[in-house]
């Protein structure tokens, strides 16, 4: 409908189609009030002037017209609500270490089957012999990160 009001102004319709248009104008209050804005807003687009010079003075009328207000912004809402949002904030973080925390340490550790070890003198005796080689060479060993006495505890820890 608003679409046929802008051809009927713009004069792009026919004349039988604009006496339909103007009937179906008459019957609907709501299509009225559109043809009333379509031709405010053209007398506005040929008159700016005109239509400027009313609309400062009226709009500074009616701003004075208008009730002041002298209430104070209440600063103990903000404080409140960022109190607020900080301790939720910080509650969550709690629970998202504690929520990670015991996913990470609810793995069951895996069973190893142990079978009984018997100690035979040979194997101690060429344990012994190890110890002793290990001791003459841990120079060049890659893993000899430890200097001075430290490094002869494992060997007679063994003996």
């Amino acid at each position: 409908m608003k679409q046929e009001i802008s051809a009927l102004m713009d004069g792009e319709m026919f004349d039988d189609q604009a006496e339909i248009l103007i009937d179906r104008l008459k019957r609907h209050p709501e299509a009225q009030q559109d043809w009333k804005n379509y031709h405010l807003i053209g007398d506005a687009l040929r008159q700016p002037d005109h239509i400027c010079k009313s609309f400062g003075k009226s709009f500074h009328e009616r701003l004075q017209a208008e009730p002041i207000v002298f209430a104070p912004y209440s600063r103990t809402s903000q404080k409140i609500r960022n109190f607020a949002l900080s301790a939720v904030a910080s509650v969550m973080a709690l629970a998202l270490v504690a929520w990670l925390s015991l996913q990470v340490g609810n793995e069951p550790a895996p069973q190893v089957a142990v079978a009984p070890v018997q100690q035979d003198n040979a194997v101690s005796l060429a344990s012994a012999q190890a110890d002793d080689y290990l001791m003459a060479h841990q120079e060049f060993s890659p893993s000899a990160n430890v200097y001075g006495g430290v490094s002869y505890i494992r060997a007679v820890a063994g003996r």
